[in-house]
């Protein structure tokens, strides 16, 4: 049995308080994307995850389709399976791709072991994988709050646009980028600023993150501004970076683009919405 996670970016990303439990509350928008991995379950003797494609960072017992299982396990006799990932979204870009897989991980174990778990259930055990996890249970674009897994569904269309994403081989912590945030309220309610024309969103649409991480890492913003200077419609970086990503309302060859920047094409979405 097969499926495979996808990426999100972030359109819009408030850290509006600090929490007693040491998160943030935040505000943003998530939105698929189809940039995607692959991820395979199979009978097997013993428990096993390998890992093929992009390296990842840490042991495997720390990979969150491994820990997927262990928090279904718990709950449920499940007999062992081979899992093995094909990674293809990079890692630590603010895409999600960590996240979509531990999401995946339990939709496919659920249908792997018929354990029937409705999307409440699955999005309960994905919020114990991580603040991100619950969007991609029904991954479609939502309103999150609290620490991101607080999701109010948006009717939200993109598929008029044409998406870029870049991801330039930048790593950037997620704990020194809250480091460098003083939170307040978002200046205008995200749900207000995601429903004016695509436009208007250069002007209303923003995200915390970018102050300091553009400040450490100015390649990321000359990114942004090159997407601008495209006909990038709208032009941002997603969640705490290091992806950059724009929206053209024409195609945009992946190949022009990876040349463009001097990347990989393996570091350049360019796809339809």
């Amino acid at each position: 049995m097969i499926t495979f996670p996808n990426a999100k970016i972030n359109l819009g990303l408030h850290v509006t308080a600090k929490r007693d439990d040491g998160y943030h509350e935040i505000e943003t928008v998530f939105y698929p994307i189809p940039w995607k991995d692959a991820l395979e379950c199979t009978p097997a003797e013993k428990l096993a995850l390998s890992i093929e494609g992009l390296s990842i960072d840490g042991a495997v017992t720390t990979n969150l389709v491994w820990r997927a299982y262990g928090l279904l396990a718990q709950d449920y006799d499940l007999a062992p399976v081979q899992l093995h990932l094909l990674k293809k979204i990079p890692f630590g870009a603010g895409l999600g791709g960590g996240s979509a897989d531990g999401a995946f991980a339990l939709q496919l174990l659920n249908d792997y072991f018929a354990l029937s778990l409705d999307t409440a259930q699955l999005q309960a055990y994905a919020a114990q994988l991580g603040s991100d996890c619950p969007f991609f249970i029904e991954n479609r674009p939502a309103l999150g709050t609290g620490r991101g897994e607080q999701l109010t569904p948006l009717s939200l269309d993109l598929s008029p646009y044409h998406l870029v994403v870049i991801y330039p081989g930048v790593t950037v912590d997620t704990g020194w980028a809250y480091g460098q945030l003083s939170p307040q309220p978002a200046p205008k309610p995200l749900q207000e600023v995601i429903a004016m024309p695509v436009e208007d969103w250069e002007i209303y649409l923003t995200n915390d993150f970018e102050g300091p991480v553009f400040a450490k890492h100015p390649t990321l913003e000359m990114i942004k501004l090159e997407l601008y200077e495209a006909g990038a419609t709208y032009a941002a970086m997603s969640g705490s970076g290091s992806a950059v990503f724009g929206l053209f309302t024409e195609p945009q060859d992946e190949w022009a683009v990876a040349r463009h920047f001097s990347l990989p094409r393996e570091q350049v979405l360019s796809a339809s919405l």
